[in-house]
């Protein structure tokens, strides 16, 4: 009888308990990090369908002349460079450049597009600037000037990818971002970039990016699908209302329970 009169009514706390805990739950980790997406090209046709403009052409061009005079960089690097992070970064450039020319090919191919056969004036120049340079020169030379034309063709690429209405066009612009991706990456951990020299960004005109931003904002603040402050005003609410219960529960199962004790003892 008297661990009957002792027993605590904890099934009228399950629901706040439950809550509590399910709210916890749906706070993010500190630590947690979202994957970083990879855009699947299968979902891109590539059916040389749609106008081809002169940009478009244009592009097809310049992504056929990076590589005429980035491999033969990537392998003077192979040859001439002391460092063998240096090293690394010519051969993996030189490589993926050959497989993009293949993919431009293809894409010119395809389309029509004439291509050339050597790179133009200002890329013949840069390849005889690293002929001439050994060692830490050399390094700081392939480094600079490729690090330079990637940082050109980036927006470029940016450009004809979401404004081309050809299809093909459309897939090898974003293969070659891609690529270039991967290729500021390698140019930059070699340690030796001069981030301080690169081109300043034109600053944004206010007007017109004031409504972006406010848009960008809203999605960051709802991007965790999670309202941090109000989950921790619930959990709050939660444990006070959890604490008043109880006393109330307490304070009512008192009399009973001296009641109960009170015949236990005379009996």
């Amino acid at each position: 009888m008297a661990a009957v009169g002792l027993a605590f009514p904890w099934r009228r706390l399950w629901g706040a308990a439950l809550c509590s805990v399910a709210l916890i739950l749906f706070v993010p980790a500190d630590d947690a990090r979202a994957d970083v997406p990879v855009p699947p090209e299968n979902l891109l046709t590539d059916r040389g369908k749609g106008a081809v403009s002169a940009a478009d052409r244009d592009f097809v061009v310049k992504v056929r002349l990076a590589g005429l005079w980035e491999i033969p960089a990537g392998e003077m690097a192979q040859e001439k460079s002391g460092s063998s992070r240096i090293t690394q970064i010519g051969r993996a450039i030189a490589d993926q450049h050959i497989e993009l020319d293949k993919l431009t090919r293809d894409a010119a191919k395809k389309l029509d597009i004439k291509l050339p056969n050597k790179p133009n004036k200002d890329q013949q120049g840069w390849l005889a600037e690293m002929r001439e340079a050994d060692g830490k020169d050399f390094d700081d030379v392939y480094i600079d000037r490729l690090r330079a034309a990637h940082g050109k063709i980036f927006p470029a690429i940016a450009t004809i990818r979401t404004s081309t209405r050809n299809d093909t066009v459309r897939k090898l612009a974003q293969q070659a971002n891609q690529f270039v991706m991967t290729h500021l990456t390698l140019l930059e951990s070699s340690g030796i970039v001069d981030f301080a020299a690169l081109p300043t960004a034109p600053a944004p005109d206010a007007a017109a990016s004031s409504a972006p931003a406010q848009v960008l904002s809203s999605a960051a603040a709802g991007s965790s699908g999670v309202n941090v402050p109000l989950v921790i005003a619930a959990l709050a609410g939660g444990s006070i209302a959890g604490a008043f219960a109880t006393r109330q529960l307490v304070r009512n199962r008192r009399p009973a329970y001296r009641s109960r004790r009170s015949r236990y003892y005379a009996g």
